[in-house]
């Protein structure tokens, strides 16, 4: 593994490994899971190959005790493969009464099944997605938002990249397999060989159903021209069926749901605060891709089209900082969420942690007067909370794709996403 990239997820996977006793790392096909994953196995089953499968769904269907055979930790690549596998793992986590003892990795979620347990407790799910700017080396780490949160960190650093060079990093994506290829043509060929993959076999073979390769793109590019946007799922189904891709709302959700279920569609939950106005809060989700080169490739956009559309540009960019804040933030144990009101405030993200802190984040491309409009947004946001009922904001961002690390006399920092880590 010479090649092989630290990634933020694998100090968690082992952290987890001594509390419970097994570790479920769930995310995206080539996210990188399963390399991440048998840093940390003795033992590895690996279903996705089709003699290992037949073997192993015989021992599955008998009972046979070699199923769980091996040294610990025993690790099941693509466990949902063979759904069975989970009630017996949770059956042999007790029995054992050790941790890590198994690791189970997934790319798609297995049809419900109200006989699976829960396996609280015994098993501790993890997700994964495309490596963030940090792990991939495109960020120099020189704010951290573990230090935004604990209020030392030095607002201090210039980004690397020019607005051409944030283009390019959007339409790649974070797939490994692209950040680790070194001729730059191969490597933007990853996200659409994810996406073709996508629509003509992982749509199907997640739940038995036949599905449109056709529609299936058709449904995604619904979705990508609604990106990094609270777009209504009825504003959505409206506009497919004005392109001619679906008229039947439940053909539409079976869609959606599949690509949910293969952790490619993400969208992002709305924000509850308690407020000081009498303002209401919208619930509508924003609408997000698991990596934004998913978009990109459905909508046909290379980096040279989107420098020429600076608005698709900016939900695209948003959709990549919102993936960065999402790996960045579930280290610290954080849920990044979006805020709307009835009196027209928005914040584009706000990071939420277990012990109740809260930083709020807008977006931008950059120019100072996008990022005055951000810093305006996010004070009126703070102005809102009841701090009587929860806690002030730990800070308050501007995420930019260019330019200098620093803050301003208001107390916002500004910053470019090629400066932050986790």
């Amino acid at each position: 593994m010479d090649s092989y990239l630290p990634r933020l997820i694998d100090a968690t996977i082992q952290s987890s490994l001594k509390e419970v006793g097994c570790v479920v790392v769930e995310g995206p096909k080539w996210c990188g899971k399963s390399t991440s994953a048998k840093l940390f196995a003795k033992t590895i089953v690996e279903l996705q190959w089709p003699p290992t499968f037949n073997q192993y769904k015989i021992f599955a269907s008998t009972g046979d005790a070699a199923l769980l055979t091996g040294e610990t930790p025993l690790m099941f690549d693509e466990w949902q493969a063979i759904p069975e596998l989970w009630n017996y793992v949770r059956a042999e986590v007790d029995r054992r009464g050790g941790k890590g003892q198994f690791i189970l990795t997934g790319s798609a979620k297995p049809k419900e099944d109200k006989n699976r347990h829960s396996g609280t407790g015994r098993m501790k799910r993890v997700v994964m997605r495309p490596m963030s700017m940090w792990e991939s080396h495109d960020s120099d780490g020189t704010v951290s938002l573990e230090a935004l949160f604990d209020g030392s960190a030095s607002a201090s650093g210039r980004a690397k990249h020019n607005l051409t060079d944030i283009a390019k990093i959007v339409c790649r994506g974070g797939w490994p397999a692209a950040v680790t290829e070194a001729d730059p043509v191969v490597a933007m060929t990853s996200a659409v060989n994810y996406v073709d993959a996508l629509v003509t076999e992982d749509i199907v073979e997640i739940d038995e159903i036949k599905r449109d390769p056709a529609r299936a793109r058709a449904i995604l590019r619904v979705y990508a021209r609604n990106i990094s946007q609270g777009t209504r799922i009825g504003t959505l189904l409206s506009d497919a069926e004005m392109k001619g891709t679906v008229a039947d709302p439940r053909t539409f959700d079976s869609y959606v749901n599949a690509f949910k279920k293969l952790y490619v569609i993400e969208d992002v939950a709305a924000w509850s605060p308690y407020l000081r106005s009498k303002a209401a809060l919208r619930t509508t989700d924003t609408r997000q891709f698991v990596d934004p080169s998913v978009a990109a490739v459905v909508l046909g956009a290379t980096s040279t089209d989107i420098m020429k559309d600076l608005n698709t540009f900016g939900f695209l960019f948003e959709s990549m900082c919102i993936r960065d804040l999402r790996v960045y933030s579930q280290r610290l144990g954080g849920t990044v969420y979006n805020y709307r009101d009835s009196a027209g405030l928005e914040t584009d993200a706000v990071i939420h942690l277990n012990n109740g802190k809260w930083g709020a984040i807008e977006i931008k491309l950059g120019g100072d007067s996008a990022v005055a409009l951000g810093a305006k947004h996010l004070l009126q946001l703070r102005e809102k909370i009841d701090t009587e009922q929860m806690n002030p904001p730990s800070f308050l961002l501007v995420l930019t794709a260019t330019g200098y690390a620093y803050r301003r006399p208001d107390g916002v920092y500004v910053l470019p996403i090629g400066c932050l880590k986790d």
